[in-house]
Parts: structure tokens; sequence; C-alpha cells
């Protein structure tokens, strides 16, 4: 379900964690600069926006997550982390040009991004779900 990530950030190497109730994502934004915003909601924060860090694709077309005026995001990262039903991490890496799809949610002025999860592919049967990876064709 993508439990933890890596990625750079201003020419720093960043690993961080959903548990981590201070944990970002870094969102490509349209100028190809890089904004940092939190993940999801934990059940002891504050808010409206749905707990979890996660949103299922399908989901998201059936209108569930209408009410938060949704925004697909491109979520950059090098690699994401996947625990099996043995709790064993597993990092797999991302090509150049890919990217994992997120969704930013708002509910006034409160925002907060969920990363998009898929069944996962055949090769990676690590976990029941599987950040949705996009490319820059996409």
């Amino acid at each position: 379900m993508c439990g933890g990530i890596q990625y750079q950030y201003k020419e720093e190497t960043v690993k961080t964690y959903f548990p981590n109730p201070n944990a970002e994502l870094p969102i490509l934004m349209k100028n190809q600069s890089i904004d940092l915003i939190r993940w999801g909601r934990r059940k002891e924060q504050q808010g409206h926006l749905p707990q979890g860090g996660w949103a299922r694709h399908e989901s998201i077309l059936q209108g569930t997550w209408d009410k938060y005026r949704p925004v697909p995001v491109k979520i950059q990262v090098n690699v994401f982390m996947e625990k099996d039903q043995d709790k064993v991490s597993h990092w797999f890496n991302l090509e150049e040009g890919q990217f994992i799809q997120g969704l930013l949610a708002h509910w006034d002025d409160e925002c907060r991004v969920y990363v998009v999860t898929v069944s996962p592919p055949m090769q990676h049967p690590v976990h029941d779900r599987w950040p949705r990876v996009i490319s820059t064709l996409n």
C-alpha cells in the first residue's frame, strides 16, 4: 500500500513513512517546482479529510472523493516501500519519467495528499494494494 517513500529534495535524500504524523509527499507542480504536502491524515490528527494515506482508484472513479474537490497530482519519488504479510519491507524503484499518482484533497483550508492505489501487478503480489504508477505520458 506504499507505506514509505524515498525522494530527492534540495539535494538531500529524504526517506519518510506514513506512520510519521509529519510525513509529507513531494508533489510535482505545473511549473516543475516541488511542493511538500502533508501525507493523508492519521486518526489522532484533527481535520475533516479522510483518515489514512491512500485513495482507491475505483473509489475515485465512483465519485467517493468528489466532496473533497480532488485534484490528480504526480508524486515524485525514487523508490517506494511495501510490506508483505510477514511485515518484511520491500523497496521498489521507479524509472525515469515515472511518478506515483496522488490525489490532492481539500476541505476548507485543509489540504492533504493521498496515494492512489490499484490492484498489484502480478509480478509484485507483496500487498493487496499497490500505488498507481504513471509516466510523463499520462
